[in-house]
């Protein structure tokens, strides 16, 4: 409720609870005075009082809330800030890092020709030999080629009797050995 509605209803019932107040005196100074009349004027002025107390008690109560609400708002800004400023970080960071291993696999790759031409492999071999170290079955990479899968067994062959290598295996471990330490 808003402060200028929350002051009407405390000076409304302020200025009732003062004219029963009244009332309630000039009904004692008359000679015969009727005691339930009386007592329901004491008990209007008490229920009157009693409700000043409770709305300066709600709104006492209603006001610490909003303080609370306000700090705890502002420190969750303040984690939300935080958290952001994070989140940016980790996202430089991954870049960064995504960054680092696509140069770091550009130059794998490089080094992976240039052994393959070290040994002498031709462009069909070299293409065989790729896509081995990626896993492929002689059957999947016979497809990608658009070849037989014999053909490119005999190219397998051949990559692994030109490397000195003997088979799929051997001729993976011997890209990845320097890696694994």
């Amino acid at each position: 409720m808003p402060r200028t509605k929350e002051a009407f209803f405390i000076v409304l019932l302020i200025f009732i609870t003062v004219l029963n107040i009244i009332d309630f005196y000039n009904d004692m100074q008359e000679a015969e005075h009727n005691r339930a009349h009386l007592a329901l004027e004491a008990l209007i002025i008490l229920v009157s009082l009693s409700g000043v107390t409770y709305l300066i008690h709600e709104i006492r109560l209603r006001r610490r809330e909003i303080e609370a609400l306000g700090k705890q708002l502002k420190t969750t800004r303040a984690d939300l800030s935080a958290t952001r400023e994070t989140l940016d970080e980790t996202r430089a960071s991954l870049s960064e890092l995504d960054s680092k291993r696509l140069q770091a696999s550009r130059q794998y790759g490089e080094v992976i020709q240039e052994q393959l031409l070290a040994w002498g492999l031709t462009t069909s071999e070299q293409e065989v030999a790729l896509l081995l170290l990626k896993g492929l079955s002689f059957e999947e990479i016979a497809n990608l080629r658009d070849t037989r899968e014999k053909t490119v067994r005999q190219q397998a062959t051949a990559v692994y009797r030109k490397s000195g290598l003997n088979g799929r295996h051997e001729f993976a471990a011997w890209f990845f050995e320097d890696f694994l330490g």
